[in-house]
């Protein structure tokens, strides 16, 4: 790859890693649509997992005392169980399938607050989050909004939610590389990112966070809710335009 598909690469990471620390989502959106414009599918599915383990690991990392850790181990058992239930699956989206999935994704933001009564803080709740949420990470390459479903009802301040989220989303992406990893490892598949790549990306990872953790502190908790709405919304339109152009032209 050239220098400037590397810089590009490096400024998506540093950028999408901000929006992450302030929304808590939004950047992963971002990020796996950005790598899969440039990358063959599999390839960004790693990429994106390496990436989002590092951004969300140290994003609960900076925020550990918030982090509810009886959720994440409710939430890892779910987790855990998706991953077993699909691991015998061979799931090789085109770009077209994956931009549709992911423009689909966003649509969860809008359900209806009756329709679902969901709570990662109830026991059984954060159980389903981890089964539902690593699933759809491993279809579609992303669940944000699926997970915020379950984090808007509750009754944590913005801090717990970005990191009880961060914390969980780590188990999703471990998940996601080991589904998508295997074909690299057996040598299976093209367009793997080398290894440098990580070991530059996680530093930046890590300093989005430092900048959006900044961010998070001078927002309310109304406009944290709204915002991210918004903009997971705006950036679903258009990955659901970028399917209907790769379905159009013949690349579904």
């Amino acid at each position: 790859m050239t220098f400037a598909l590397y810089a590009f690469l490096f400024a998506l990471v540093l950028a999408t890693s901000t929006i992450s620390g302030v929304f808590g989502m939004a950047g992963g959106l971002i990020l796996m649509g950005g790598l899969t414009l440039v990358l063959p599918v599999s390839a960004a599915m790693v990429a994106h997992g390496g990436v989002q383990i590092f951004s969300n690991g140290w994003r609960a990392v900076l925020h550990r005392k918030h982090v509810s850790w009886r959720i994440v181990a409710l939430y890892a058992g779910g987790s855990l169980m998706a991953a077993i239930a699909l691991a015998a699956v061979s799931y090789a989206p085109s770009k077209a399938w994956t931009f549709l999935m992911m423009g689909l994704v966003p649509g969860l933001a809008w359900l209806p607050k009756g329709w679902i009564e969901a709570d990662a803080a109830r026991p059984a709740h954060a159980f389903v989050c981890g089964l539902c949420v690593t699933a759809l990470n491993l279809i579609a390459g992303v669940a944000g909004p699926l997970l915020d479903v379950f984090f808007v009802r509750t009754s944590l301040t913005r801090h717990q939610i970005v990191a009880t989220k961060a914390a969980t989303q780590v188990l999703s992406h471990a998940a996601k590389i080991i589904f998508y990893g295997a074909p690299f490892l057996a040598g299976g598949a093209v367009g793997a990112l080398p290894l440098w790549f990580f070991a530059v990306a996680a530093p930046l990872a890590a300093l989005g966070a430092v900048i959006g953790g900044m961010i998070l502190d001078k927002m309310t908790d109304q406009n944290f809710l709204k915002y991210t709405k918004w903009i997971v919304t705006a950036v679903g339109a258009f990955y659901l335009a970028q399917a209907a152009y790769l379905f159009a032209t013949g690349q579904g």
